[in-house]
């Protein structure tokens, strides 16, 4: 394979939330591709997970750019034109006349998406970091292809910088950044996928919602696979030991999508069965937080139900080997987010948990019910405390649901396979 060399462009990085990019940028650096990482705003996380400290390339931040939210144009134009005159001035000097065919792309998707007769002023601030990144680009190590992860902000960076530099680009699809049209206004989410060079999503979910956008354009499938540091938590642990009481653990930001109001609904049934159960929630703190601890409160709960906050990767993993079963009760909200497949929930299967989640998005690419896990309708917690009682009364089935999903990950969820192919699309790109 002739050598590659990509720059990711990035909103943030290294992010605690965002362990999948990073996985993913360690591995395909391990497949010779030469990386280099543009970061569009200051790190602001005190923690990382240790793969990151594997990575060769070394992020490049950007100056950031002030909010828009709480000033007036002229002020936040006062307040950031300054630093932006040096890079765009240099890159003007060089690709003048595709620099200004991005500002006229700027300008027309601030009129479509102007706010009475106030057109949107987000989108300068976007075509002054794309200027940033393609100043940034034009010096060190030649690329050959930018690539970005979610579809919104940081892909429309991404397409204008390389546009500039007459380069092919390419992105990740996610969750919300292709469901939501208020992230990509305006046909704004067309007018990307039919300028990159491909597409990437991480189900065939995603995969069929974007072709419907575009017809024409490439979009692949790759999934995210298990990150590289459970991979080697795995490869060193011992067989797990589970408790005798049914434990249930959970994981994921507390946001409406994840369904953690359904979840304690589930363990109230239970708990009227007369099952006695336990759970634990993990992830990041989010808005739903404080209304699902009331309804752990006022469903009796606060005695089975631990709140574990953000873990890292080996505190998950203990976590997963002291529970019985993993449940995630994921939904679709109103506003059209959701998961795709949740990677904890790829954790939890490597690591021999039977899994109870939901049949929406692409969760049924990943658990097939009653071959490699349970599978419930979203929003019926009688539903899902059957399934969590079913595993409960039956352990041959939980063992033998729960081998068959960490016979799954490593066949088709491999990361190092998956890295492989972002390599070979990097590769078949070509400027």
């Amino acid at each position: 394979m002739a050598e590659q060399s990509v720059a990711y462009v990035l909103m943030g990085y290294p992010r605690i939330s965002e362990l999948f990019i990073a996985s993913e940028i360690a591995r395909v650096e391990q497949q010779g591709v030469a990386l280099r990482l543009i970061v569009m705003k200051p790190s602001d996380e005190a923690t990382h997970h240790p793969v990151v400290d594997r990575i060769v390339a070394q992020p490049v931040y950007l100056q950031d750019f002030t909010s828009l939210s709480d000033r007036t144009f002229t002020r936040w134009l006062r307040d950031n034109l300054p630093q932006s005159l040096g890079p765009m001035g240099r890159v003007a000097r060089r690709h003048p006349l595709r620099l200004a065919r991005t500002a006229g792309w700027a300008a027309a998707q601030s009129w479509r998406d102007r706010r009475g007769w106030r057109p949107r002023a987000v989108y300068l601030k976007e075509w002054m970091r794309a200027a940033a990144v393609a100043d940034e680009l034009n010096h060190g190590r030649p690329v050959t292809h930018i690539h970005a992860h979610f579809a919104h902000r940081t892909t429309t960076v991404a397409w204008w910088a390389a546009h500039v530099l007459g380069l092919p680009f390419s992105f990740t699809g996610h969750a919300k950044d292709i469901y939501q049209a208020d992230q990509n206004p305006h046909g704004l989410l067309e007018r990307k996928m039919r300028a990159a060079a491909f597409v990437v999503t991480c189900t065939d979910a995603n995969r069929r919602h974007l072709q419907a956008i575009s017809p024409t354009t490439a979009i692949h499938v790759v999934y995210h696979g298990l990150n590289a540091d459970f991979s080697r938590l795995l490869a060193d642990a011992p067989p797990a030991h589970r408790p005798d009481r049914l434990r249930v653990i959970s994981v994921g930001r507390l946001v409406a999508k994840k369904g953690f109001d359904v979840l304690v609904d589930a363990l109230a049934l239970l708990t009227e069965r007369g099952v006695d159960v336990t759970a634990a929630i993990a992830g990041e703190p989010g808005p739903e937080g404080h209304s699902i601890r009331e309804r752990v409160a006022t469903s009796g709960l606060s005695e089975r139900v631990e709140f574990l906050g953000t873990l890292g990767q080996a505190e998950l993993f203990a976590e997963y080997r002291r529970s019985n079963v993993f449940a995630l009760a994921c939904r679709i909200t109103d506003d059209g987010d959701r998961d795709g497949i949740p990677n904890v929930m790829m954790e939890a299967m490597a690591a021999e948990l039977p899994v109870v989640s939901t049949a929406v998005s692409g969760i049924p690419e990943l658990v097939e019910t009653d071959v490699n896990g349970l599978l419930v309708p979203p929003e019926d917690a009688a539903a899902l405390a059957d399934a969590i009682w079913r595993l409960s009364k039956d352990p041959a089935l939980a063992q033998r649901l729960a081998a068959a999903g960490a016979n799954t990950i490593a066949e088709h969820f491999d990361g190092e396979v998956l890295a492989r192919r972002m390599a070979e699309l990097f590769a078949g790109s070509g400027p």
